[in-house]
């Protein structure tokens, strides 16, 4: 099954919002959302071979799946964000706000997530609301029950968002958000009902986007043919496994019956012999039993298995880590293989740190939350990519740099380092103590005396 990306929904910013609108945007989403659960069921292991036509009732009929779809997913957001993304200010008291904020929020599981449903889906969504205490909060959100409609200007910025879902009485229920006010969205299939619920406290819409990439692509979402293809491939295999322990065995030149079937069957023993033997001895007939075997085609199908497997790590560009030569690999050879990975990352990267922009500015637009509303412009994003690191090879590369750069660049080779600065303090301050502490255990001079000579000095 194919499924086209969704392309992104602009309106007039002019025009209102009614409830004609919204109704004409809901029936645009459902028709996504049907490509959105084929790719969750993706993820969770739930292939086409699944629904595939069942075979006749005597054929071995193995469905078996490989989930190369979670495996990517995983293994990239795992190299991508495993390590979280690091926030810095020059500002302190502004740093320890959004410090405040991010621990309120577990901003690492929730930044983690927003990048596993865009790699799954090609976009997640998060929501910034007000709780009782005036606290900003965050919530992701899966676009498969949410979208968002951007204007039709060439910057295309965001102009209303809609959650929406049905209960059991198929009663529909939701919000609608817009820059001025949030409504709460009721009534039944076909008529809708938009009631004002509150103020917006943000000057801009309250909903972010993030998105794998400008297609809103799936990460996996180009290699679903090719994981389907050896969903198939590996079945067939199994099957051509059942059809070998379930062979069937050939009598040539005998006859057996029901009696003689079931004492083979049981007993494991065949003793026949030619009963049309004539007065010199010989035969008239010749006695055969072997199994009828099924033409091999196992080197075939494991060089199309191997193939499939190979092209759908390379269309994805996600390193497979799992491979038996990629532990032996150290320093640049390690590098190289990651590269494309690497790439993919970066690309990610740009999008995610977009998209965290548009999250800090709506935090620093309230004077609740900081005094300056502009301090978002200022926070630096560090992106460490999870990877295996040779540290002793990092410590060489760093003392040869000592007498070439500053050691500040030389420290920030070294990745067990989280913060340069910090540690050329600590540097500082343990040669400082250091010091001092040789100048304590230093001999005092030694007093010149006459001991020898028999007078005392007072």
């Amino acid at each position: 099954m194919k499924h086209k990306p969704p392309k992104i929904m602009t309106f007039p910013k002019d025009e209102p919002i009614t409830n004609e609108v919204i109704s004409k945007f809901m029936e645009k989403h459902k028709l996504e959302v049907a490509r959105y659960k084929y790719l969750k069921d993706m993820y969770r292991g739930i292939m086409d071979i699944d629904n595939a036509e069942p075979k006749e009732s005597w054929k071995p009929d193995n469905r078996l799946t490989v989930n190369f779809t979670k495996y990517i997913v995983d293994t990239f957001t795992g190299y991508f964000n495993g390590i979280p993304v690091k926030k810095s200010h020059k500002d302190k008291e502004i740093l320890g706000k959004l410090q405040e904020f991010d621990n309120l929020n577990d901003m690492e599981d929730e930044e983690s997530e927003l990048a596993k449903m865009a790699c799954i889906y090609g976009r997640a969504f998060e929501l910034l609301y007000q709780d009782e205490d005036t606290k900003t909060n965050v919530v992701y959100n899966s676009p498969t029950n949410m979208f968002m409609v951007y204007d039709d200007t060439i910057k295309q910025e965001p102009l209303f968002a809609v959650r929406y879902g049905y209960d059991d009485d198929y009663k529909l229920y939701g919000e609608v958000y817009t820059k001025e006010k949030n409504y709460a969205l009721n009534g039944t299939m076909g008529f809708y009902n938009m009631t004002e619920q509150a103020l917006n406290p943000f000057s801009e819409l309250p909903i972010v986007e993030f998105y794998f990439n400008e297609e809103r692509m799936s990460i996996f979402e180009s290699v679903i043919s090719l994981v389907n293809a050896f969903n198939k491939a590996i079945s067939e295999k199994a099957n051509d496994v059942d059809y070998f322990s379930d062979q069937y065995l050939a009598f040539m030149g005998a006859e057996i019956d029901e009696e003689d079937a079931k004492n083979i069957r049981d007993n494991r023993l065949i003793n026949y012999y030619d009963k049309n033997q004539n007065s010199q001895g010989g035969t008239s007939s010749k006695i055969e039993v072997k199994f009828l075997d099924k033409p091999d085609s196992d080197s075939q199908t494991e060089n199309l298995l191997d193939r499939l497997t190979k092209l759908i790590f390379q269309t994805t560009m996600v390193a497979n880590i799992s491979d038996e030569s990629f532990g032996s690999t150290s320093g640049v050879s390690l590098a190289y293989k990651l590269q494309a990975m690497s790439n993919l990352a970066l690309s990610f990267q740009r999008k995610f740190q977009s998209s965290l922009n548009s999250r800090y500015k709506l935090y620093c637009e309230l004077s609740t939350n900081v005094s300056n509303k502009d301090a978002w412009k200022d926070i630096e994003y560090t992106f460490t990519r999870n990877e295996p690191k040779d540290i002793k090879e990092q410590a060489e590369t760093a003392n040869i740099l000592k007498g070439i750069t500053s050691e500040e660049t030389a420290l920030s080779v070294i990745s067990v380092i989280p913060d340069v600065q910090a540690e050329m303090e600590k540097i500082k301050k343990e040669g400082t103590s250091t010091a001092m502490f040789d100048k304590d255990k230093q001999p005092s001079e030694k007093r010149t005396d006459t001991a020898g000579s028999g007078i005392d000095e007072e």
